[in-house]
């Protein structure tokens, strides 16, 4: 998966916004304010930090050597994946769903409500 492809799907998912609140080279990308994804623009390889419920974390690095726990984020829920080609776009797209999922849970009741309706792109 690259840069472009990265930015494509995350801004499918219903109520996500893209910035650059830490410098010109890190883009994030937010639902209802809340940030699922972080990336490089300029690193190579590719590496995105996506938010995972701690369990399935583990297991993750374990499973595969491109991930690792959250460069620069809470260890326990956060997993850094370098995109080496280890996994397809389709799984990559699964995680950064469930980091999607992950925040969402944590959102007010209405906006958990509002979101939950919308269908994942990746099923249309």
């Amino acid at each position: 998966m690259n840069i472009e492809q990265l930015r494509e799907y995350c801004l499918s998912l219903p109520e996500t916004t893209e910035g650059m609140p830490f410098d010109d080279s890190i883009l994030v990308f937010k639902v209802c304010g809340k940030l699922f994804v972080l990336t490089s623009l300029y690193e190579t390889p590719l590496f995105v930090n996506l938010k995972c419920d701690p369990e399935r974390a583990i297991e993750l690095r374990e499973q595969y050597e491109c991930v690792e726990a959250g460069y620069h984020m809470n260890k326990k829920m956060w997993n850094t994946i370098t995109m080496t080609g280890e996994m397809s776009n389709s799984e990559i797209k699964k995680w950064i769903r469930h980091s999607y999922d992950e925040v969402v849970k944590k959102l007010p009741k209405k906006d958990r409500t509002r979101l939950s309706v919308s269908p994942d792109p990746c099923d249309i």
